[in-house]
């Protein structure tokens, strides 16, 4: 070769061999189902509802890395919006946010307390007392989508709690409220096994509150292969 063609020479040896890598890398990823997804979900709907369904996924795509935002519903709508991650498992909004939305479950809140505090609170109170009156009413903080939902429904049918202690996560109010320190608000789906064995028990509303739908928010289906890949598991498992 000339010193023009060794020149030559070396930098088309760079680039086939760039391509040859790039080839082999993109072959790597088809085959292995190479990928990340990052999912923002609250700490009650990620120990109940994703965690479950998690596993089975990760076992059917081993090689796809999993980030978890542990946050508010509030906050996960927020980086949703701003791209910051590709997924996330909220109860449907109730205004449009341009998202595209799958639903996973139905839930359903109930207002529950033990027996020995219902008896205790009617035997000091008397048993016709309102008991969101005299009692001692757990709920989740403001900023909570389902205590917004909560205090709609409470405003809708004219119930006015008088002795509220705002609780940070569900599970907190959950065991809060199994101890008898109040009347709680919880996920029925969530607390099921607690209602069968009698160690809670629902509270009797006006009418009950409406359920909710709880599902999977994004932004395109398309965005990556490990995106596509968890959406059709899910529609799989569910189905």
């Amino acid at each position: 070769l000339t010193e023009e063609g060794r020149l030559l020479f070396h930098y088309a040896e760079s680039a086939f061999n760039s391509l040859n890598f790039g080839e082999h890398e993109l072959k790597r990823i088809k085959e292995f189902h190479i990928g990340h997804l990052r999912i923002g979900v609250s700490n009650t709907l990620c120990k109940y509802v994703l965690l479950p369904r998690l596993k089975g996924f990760i076992e059917k795509y081993p090689h796809i890395k999993i980030t978890i935002e542990s946050q508010s519903s509030t906050y996960t709508l927020k980086m949703l919006e701003q791209q910051r991650i590709d997924l996330g498992l909220i109860a449907r909004p109730s205004h449009k946010t341009g998202l595209f939305f799958s639903p996973v479950m139905e839930i359903e809140d109930v207002f529950i307390s033990t027996r020995s505090y219902l008896d205790n609170l009617y035997l000091r109170e008397g048993k016709d007392t309102n008991i969101f009156q005299t009692g001692n009413i757990l709920l989740l903080d403001r900023n909570n989508l389902s205590r917004k939902y909560i205090d709609s429904y409470l405003t809708e049918h004219q119930i006015s709690p008088n002795q509220v202690l705002e609780v940070t996560t569900m599970d907190l109010l959950i065991e809060l409220t199994k101890i008898g320190l109040g009347i709680g608000c919880a996920i029925r789906e969530f607390i099921q096994e607690e209602l069968n064995s009698g160690q809670l028990v629902p509270i009797s509303l006006p009418e009950p509150i409406r359920k909710r739908t709880v599902g999977l928010a994004y932004n395109s289906p398309s965005a990556s292969t490990a995106l596509q890949n968890f959406l059709e598991y899910i529609q799989e498992t569910e189905s």
